[in-house]
């Protein structure tokens, strides 16, 4: 690969995990948590696009539409891979894209798997997933997630399950995980 992110100096700074998953997973409410265990600063990715953006996610698919959003997402997540020194949460669909999984690959990257059942609860609660929008939100994260999946496993170092634990216990866990591999 040429330029700095496949480079191991590129590789050795950023960020000290990196959280991946399926929608509705925990990625932002256990990154959060992770952070404050691991004494780090807490990035999330929709939200650092929302700030560059000057609106919101569902606004942006709204006005722009999702390849915009999605160029957007993969300019930021490169930002953050560079300059981020702590937890970063993703949003689900942003390791898709090739230059993104390419700055992913080799990093300290954890994939976060989520019980259907607690999905229900969570995706029921939300309305600002635009990719979830329709009639079927369930039957829509089943094929969304089901389609990236492969990526996320290609990608993760760690998977961790969420949703039956507690925050605290799944960033332990997180946290333990990339402690003894790095260790």
């Amino acid at each position: 690969m040429n330029g700095p992110e496949g480079s191991a100096d590129a590789l050795s700074t950023g960020p000290t995990v990196i959280l991946i998953g399926p929608m509705a997973v925990g990625k932002s409410t256990v990154g959060r948590e992770l952070a404050r265990q691991r004494q780090e600063p807490f990035a999330d990715l929709d939200i650092l696009i929302a700030e560059e953006a000057g609106r919101s996610i569902p606004e942006i698919f709204a006005i722009d539409g999702e390849e915009f959003f999605r160029a957007l997402e993969a300019r930021v997540l490169k930002q953050a891979l560079e300059d981020h020194c702590g937890v970063l949460a993703l949003g689900g669909g942003a390791p898709l894209r090739a230059e993104s999984a390419a700055r992913l690959r080799g990093r300290p990257v954890v994939l976060m798997e989520v019980e259907e059942d607690t999905v229900v609860e969570r995706i029921q609660r939300s309305t600002d997933r635009p990719m979830l929008n329709g009639p079927d939100a369930l039957a829509r994260w089943r094929e969304i997630t089901a389609a990236r999946m492969p990526v996320y496993r290609e990608l993760a170092r760690w998977t961790v399950r969420s949703g039956r634990d507690s925050i605290p216990t799944v960033a332990r866990r997180i946290h333990e995980l990339v402690r003894e591999d790095t260790a």
